[in-house]
């Protein structure tokens, strides 16, 4: 892992992250004036939780500050609070803070190429993480790239036969962001249908994949719903009440006037969207994937992008690690990433647009730019359903 080749790669991840921080860090000098913050993209929620979720005071999310992700993150936020705090004492400042997030992020970006060398990822992959405009975007602009790191390590475990740990990290991963969640069922079909050992054996498997999910999940969450009931469900209760986003597929055709719909048909149509599609998906890429049906994982993470009410710009930074380990052809990933970065630039302009700053967009452009990221993906969601996955995948274990 530590050969000239694999040195350059760390030396490019490396220069990504730096370029990530420098792309979020630039504007604190001087701090967020003239819609800066928009105007030039530098934009990050790690800022405004410094002061506005307790973590400049030291207070603990959901038992003394509210908190609307879910718990390990919130953990993470903590943590990393604490260490600012404990670097830069009474001079502790939210720029200091977003150093630490980004610094994090980037030891779990690390933390995702060595992943990727080790299941034998091959070489071009590898580069399209350790060079992933995606960090640039999104390293500090956000805490997803824990969830993340998670679920790649559910693939790998997978690709190595290890359904049960898989679950877990899965799990856990979803005690982060929701998204992992998405992975378990796919484990699961294929603990039960992915090979030829007996019924019986195939069944306690998958009993056992169960049990890891629900133990890890519920060792993590539990004690702070029962501590903080209250404050646990915010996540879950927000995700229920938000309307949408701007670059969503709802609101953009809300917005250009084809579909209006209420935040309740939201909620009950795009969960039927998108458990119609996710089926689809395994009826016609069972033949191809049935022996390894995680792989599946990436368009059907794709298609809930796709369909869910809220599409914010840094969700991008779910997708793309799984594109660039599941994708059978990396040019329409790079294709999505065009699409990422217009799509990421016409929101955050359009921003601007209303704070009468200046470069804006206007809703046609964020449909234009959304409506390209979002073809794009529903290339690569067929894609991943009917070609074979990279070799890695299928790879001797």
């Amino acid at each position: 892992m530590w050969n000239a080749k694999a040195r350059v790669l760390w030396l490019a991840l490396a220069v990504t992250c730096s370029l990530g921080w420098l792309f979020k860090g630039h504007c604190m000098s001087g701090g967020w004036v003239g819609s800066i913050q928009y105007t030039t993209g530098c934009y990050s929620d790690v800022l405004p939780f410094w002061f506005g979720r307790g973590v400049a005071s030291g207070q603990i999310p959901y038992l003394q500050a509210r908190m609307e992700y879910p718990v390990l993150t919130g953990a993470q936020i903590w943590l990393e609070g604490s260490v600012t705090r404990l670097l830069f004492g009474a001079g502790a400042r939210d720029a200091h803070f977003l150093g630490v997030v980004a610094l994090v992020n980037a030891l779990l970006a690390a933390a995702i190429l060595a992943m990727m060398m080790r299941a034998g990822v091959d070489r071009r992959r590898l580069w399209a993480w350790a060079a992933a405009p995606p960090l640039v975007l999104y390293l500090a602009h956000n805490w997803d790239l824990a969830a993340a790191t998670l679920a790649v390590c559910a693939l790998v475990l997978a690709q190595r036969g290890r359904l049960v740990q898989a679950a877990a990290a899965a799990a856990l991963g979803t005690a982060a962001k929701l998204f992992p969640v998405l992975l378990l069922p796919l484990l699961g079909l294929g603990a039960l249908f992915g090979d030829a050992r007996p019924w019986r054996a195939r069944l306690m498997r998958a009993t056992a994949l169960s049990a890891a999910a629900i133990g890890a999940w519920l060792a993590v969450n539990l004690p702070v719903a029962l501590l903080a009931p209250e404050n646990w469900s915010e996540f879950y209760r927000f995700s229920q009440e938000r309307s949408g986003t701007a670059a969503a597929t709802w609101d953009v055709l809300a917005n250009l006037g084809w579909l209006f719909t209420w935040t309740e048909d939201r909620n009950l149509f795009a969960p039927l969207l998108f458990v119609g599609g996710a089926g689809a998906m395994l009826a016609f890429g069972w033949r191809q994937h049935h022996a390894h049906l995680w792989t599946l994982f990436a368009p059907v993470l794709a298609w809930f992008m796709l369909t869910n009410k809220v599409y914010s710009p840094q969700f991008d930074l779910w997708l793309y690690p799984m594109l660039v380990m599941l994708a059978p052809r990396l040019r329409l990933v790079a294709l999505f990433v065009v699409g990422d970065i217009a799509a990421y630039f016409a929101e955050f302009w359009w921003f601007a647009g209303m704070e009468n700053a200046w470069p804006a967009t206007t809703v046609t452009d964020i449909a234009v730019a959304a409506g390209f990221r979002g073809a794009v993906m529903l290339w690569l969601i067929v894609d991943c359903v009917r070609r074979p996955p990279p070799e890695w995948v299928t790879a001797p274990r």
